[in-house]
């Protein structure tokens, strides 16, 4: 029998369970609860051993932060992902909580579908069973933008920073336009730009950031694996134009053999 994801939550509020808890109940994970309490919540890591592990950012005693921290000394061998989740952002805050640990940095309130199918997502790029749901498994391919999506989670690029959604529009404009890569400066960065109301020049700073903190914190043997001759140490992380060309080129392949 397989194995399905174990998600602890952080609140046993009636009115959480209510507007959020049946959903991820439903969604395939199992799902057990603690108290909206950093101290509690540490001890039911120390029970449960979950895969996964939804907390407020901020809770009485110990907050998100804390608790991701103490859970190396207190909790030995415990590893589980954690998901934090807050009303409140600046991206200090949001470079804090992911240099911190987090797999995943969610803005309150969320779609707990979209959240859901996030966490599992993130399982199956950690090597963990994915749950599996009620309703028939489609044979198509996934959809481009899912397959743009995956790969950039498994390089390490965060969801949270602007450059990531930059980089999956770029991508997704390189594989349905290839001459495109030739006019990075322009006619891509533009195309991107104008979609999101704002200027070329900050799309291209804000993807570099996504690629260097992606090579700050990715998986040495995934990236490896895309970017195999960029990440020696004499050459280091690739350019935005080598990137965006590595990933359209892949999939394009990926695409015409599937």
């Amino acid at each position: 029998m397989e194995k399905r994801i174990k998600l602890l939550i952080a609140n046993d509020s009636t009115e959480f369970l209510n507007d959020y808890g049946r959903v991820f109940e439903s969604s395939g994970l199992e799902v057990s609860y603690a108290q909206k309490d950093g101290m509690k919540l540490l001890e039911k890591i120390e029970s449960v051993r979950p895969d996964v592990v939804l907390a407020n950012l901020f809770m009485p005693r110990l907050d998100g932060i804390g608790v991701m921290k103490a859970i190396r000394t207190k909790v030995p061998g415990a590893k589980p992902l954690f998901v934090i989740v807050s009303n409140f952002t600046s991206p200090t805050l949001e470079r804090e909580v992911m240099m911190s640990g987090a797999a995943y940095f969610a803005i309150s309130p969320f779609d707990a579908a979209d959240l859901a199918e996030r966490i599992v997502q993130l399982c199956g790029m950690n090597g963990l069973s994915i749950p599996v749901k009620s309703q028939p498994v489609s044979d198509t391919e996934p959809s481009l933008e899912i397959q743009v999506t995956e790969i950039l989670h498994q390089i390490g690029v965060p969801a949270h920073i602007k450059g990531y959604h930059y980089l999956r529009d770029s991508i997704i404009m390189a594989i349905e336009t290839p001459d495109i890569i030739n006019a990075v400066t322009k006619q891509l960065y533009p195309s991107v730009a104008k979609k999101y109301s704002t200027t070329a020049s900050r799309v291209e700073r804000a993807i570099r950031h996504a690629i260097e903190v992606a090579w700050d914190r990715g998986d040495v043997d995934i990236l490896n694996s895309y970017f195999g001759y960029t990440i020696h140490n004499t050459r280091g992380k690739p350019t935005n134009s080598e990137f965006i060309a590595m990933i359209s080129d892949r999939l394009r392949l990926h695409m015409k053999t599937a």
